[in-house]
């Protein structure tokens, strides 16, 4: 018989302020840093603006070193480009995964036809950091529609899991991660039941953008929470108590030193200064957006 993990901890997302744009920050806060490897895990919900051209709108160019900044998109999509010349949209129910390895300068704009599919884009990202031995790898992005997501299904179809990175029950994901890392989109309608088996040695998340969940053996988390698991059993069985959408996470802790400032993640201060500097010379490309 499967041992379902107990919760450690239970986190409301409160909505910050990110250069004019309101999004939830379940992690870090004052009750929980970062969850090895998850570093950040930031949701918006944001309604376009029409005042605006789109190709103004969203987040304008900037560098990443370090880590994977990762996009799983829930409504609407999002357009990325960046300094390695990729130029890719992904809508609904996909995912944007960047390896930033040594630098890369992208953006992240709403598609030209935001407005005529709905005007909305509410999405997911996670920082998900990279080992130290591969903090200065060539940058790869990997975009994924959701016709090229693997899913399972529960046979009563009132469990939806989109396998984004790593593997669920022998379902594996397309994207290939910088050490093992699993992060499913999960679709559960009320009364719906699913065991998630989780490796042992992996901390583990989940985030729920609404609706409520029973946690087998422990207590109920709600929609704009985060729950981090203890590592005491084989993986967590959940109850959908109203329709609702979460992202889990799992991955195994890198246990490394960790130095950050804004866009840059490291092992040490050294290490984040010359990633200033490296991006003041231009040595992680240059975006000029058309």
């Amino acid at each position: 018989m499967k041992k379902n993990r107990t919760i450690q901890t239970v986190v409301y997302a409160r909505e910050i302020d990110m250069g004019g744009m309101p999004v939830r920050q379940a992690f870090p806060s004052a009750k929980s840093q970062q969850i090895d490897p998850f570093l950040l895990l930031h949701h918006a919900n944001i309604k376009v603006p029409e005042h605006i051209p789109v190709k103004h709108a969203g987040v304008g160019p900037h560098p990443h070193r370090g880590f994977s900044p990762v996009t799983f998109i829930f409504e609407g999509g999002v357009h990325h480009r960046d300094s390695r010349g990729n130029d890719n949209v992904v809508y609904k129910g996909g995912t944007q995964w960047m390896n930033a390895g040594l630098g890369i300068v992208h953006s992240e704009r709403p598609p030209q036809d935001i407005h005529e599919i709905g005007g909305r884009q509410e999405l997911i990202q996670l920082w998900v950091n990279s080992p130290a031995k591969h903090k200065l790898d060539i940058p790869h992005y990997y975009p994924v529609t959701a016709e090229e997501t693997p899913v399972i299904t529960t046979s009563d179809g009132l469990v939806t899991i989109n396998v984004v990175a790593g593997e669920l029950n022998d379902t594996k994901g397309s994207i290939p991660t910088l050490s093992p890392v699993n992060a499913f989109t999960v679709t559960m309608k009320k009364g719906g039941v699913y065991f998630f088996t989780i490796p042992a040695s992996h901390n583990a998340f989940i985030y729920l953008l609404d609706g409520k969940l029973q946690v087998t053996g422990d207590g109920e988390v709600e929609g704009k929470y985060v729950a981090q698991f203890n590592n005491d059993g084989d993986g967590f069985e959940l109850t959908a108590l109203e329709d609702t959408r979460l992202l889990v996470g799992s991955g195994e802790p890198l246990n490394e030193p960790i130095a950050s400032h804004g866009p840059f993640v490291m092992n040490n201060q050294t290490e984040i200064m010359e990633a200033f500097r490296d991006y003041q010379m231009g040595k992680m490309g240059v975006l000029i957006e058309e």
